[in-house]
């Protein structure tokens, strides 16, 4: 299976020579990234040999090798470098100019398909939300205006982000025995179609950049400290080096393809681990007891915001609407950045960096949301419930360790 992995190593960094986005992390061999770049190989030269291996891997029984017979790990390993192989020539395919629709395309990339939601299910919580900010103007304006009572002001960034992400850090080292000398930096940078990004460098090292093109609110804090650090992408990646790559050899682990299965892993795990390093109350208490200070706003107001945000949440999926109507062609982009002012209540100015992602990165999306909700029901059904949260963290913890897919959560 090692030879195959390199294979498939290899055919991802050959992939990245033609779409800037889709290697997202490398710390192999340096000389298998010089290669790829020194010779571009054609998208149907890379897709056969991509096919090519998936039959050799099919032909394989699952789950023995020499060292590991009938190793859950190896059965999973198996099923994975398939399904990354699969997901690979439907990437292809995309370059290539084959089109698909949303969810055709979430599936063969994400092994996933998110629910489909009317307007009806979102209108039901904006009922809610026009109760709990009343005041005068249409509801999107009210939010956002109250919202903006609650941004960090960027010369605190830094101080809020340090205190968010060392606690963070704190809570999961207590739970989650992090590899020796592993560490992150955080840069503050602009004009991306996203909020924030960590980008993992290997050797327990990670990059994690914030965008500032946007006010950024006090619930970021925790947010981005949690999925981009502590448990989240940071700890996620760190695991598959020191356990998989490290531990059993595993080069496929070197290499992470981002329109691949294992992103809505990455994103619902890197999601749902802010709920198990912040369960119940925890997270307002700390946000009022330490951050809003840091921030230079009252917190008295703490809990007020709380309510909303945790309403605001609620509206997650909006977002899906909005992409998969827009990239389905059903909604004009004009048409999608009003769909996510209305249900979704974002600023006009949010909606339409929200657009530029779903033209950069399409169908990805569902890798937060319904990968968020996928992982928790899969920890849920084993016991890591909220009034277990040992358990919930064990289980949290075998999940970012292994090679589990998305069809595999179920």
């Amino acid at each position: 299976m090692n030879r195959a992995a390199e294979s498939y190593v290899k055919l991802v960094l050959a992939v990245g020579q033609h779409d800037a986005d889709y290697v997202d992390a490398f710390y192999g061999p340096a000389e298998w990234r010089s290669e790829a770049e020194a010779h571009k190989r054609p998208l149907s030269e890379i897709r056969a040999e991509a096919e090519t291996l998936i039959a050799t891997i099919s032909s394989r029984p699952a789950g023995r090798d020499e060292r590991h017979e009938n190793d859950e790990l190896e059965r999973l390993r198996h099923a994975y470098l398939l399904r990354q192989l699969q997901s690979m020539v439907a990437r292809i395919d995309f370059l290539s100019g084959k089109r698909m629709s949303f969810d055709e395309e979430s599936k063969a990339l994400y092994d996933a398909v998110a629910p489909t939601y009317g307007a009806p299910h979102f209108q039901r919580i904006l009922d809610r939300l026009e109760t709990a900010v009343p005041g005068e103007g249409t509801l999107p304006e009210r939010v956002e205006a109250f919202r903006q009572r609650f941004v960090i002001p960027r010369d605190r960034l830094d101080a809020v982000f340090k205190a968010a992400i060392d606690e963070c850090r704190r809570r999961t080292a207590q739970h989650i025995e992090l590899p020796a000398g592993e560490s992150f930096v955080v840069e503050y940078i602009t004009n991306k179609s996203w909020g924030g990004y960590n980008w993992y460098k290997g050797g327990f090292h990670s990059l994690i950049q914030v965008n500032t093109d946007l006010p950024i609110f006090v619930d970021r804090a925790v947010d981005l400290a949690c999925h981009e650090g502590y448990p989240g992408h940071h700890v996620y990646n760190a695991l598959l080096e020191q356990h998989l790559v490290r531990g059993r050899g595993w080069p496929e682990f070197s290499v992470y393809p981002l329109f691949s299965p294992q992103s809505l892993i990455a994103e619902g795990t890197a999601n749902f681990g802010i709920e198990v390093a912040f369960p119940g109350a925890e997270r307002t208490t700390f946000e009022r007891e330490r951050l809003y200070s840091l921030a230079g706003l009252d917190a008295a107001t703490a809990d007020r915001y709380a309510e909303v945000r945790d309403l605001l949440q609620q509206l997650g999926y909006a977002g899906n609407e909005a992409a998969r109507g827009y990239l389905d062609r059903k909604l004009s982009r004009q048409d999608a950045e009003a769909w996510l002012v209305r249900y979704a209540l974002m600023s006009p100015e949010r909606a339409a960096q929200r657009v530029r992602f779903i033209e950069q990165y399409r169908s990805y999306v569902i890798n937060y949301n319904l990968g968020q909700d996928l992982v928790r029901e899969y920890i849920e059904k084993r016991g890591g419930t909220a009034d277990h949260p040992q358990q919930r963290w064990e289980e949290f913890a075998k999940l970012i360790s292994s090679p589990r897919l998305p069809s595999g959560l179920r």
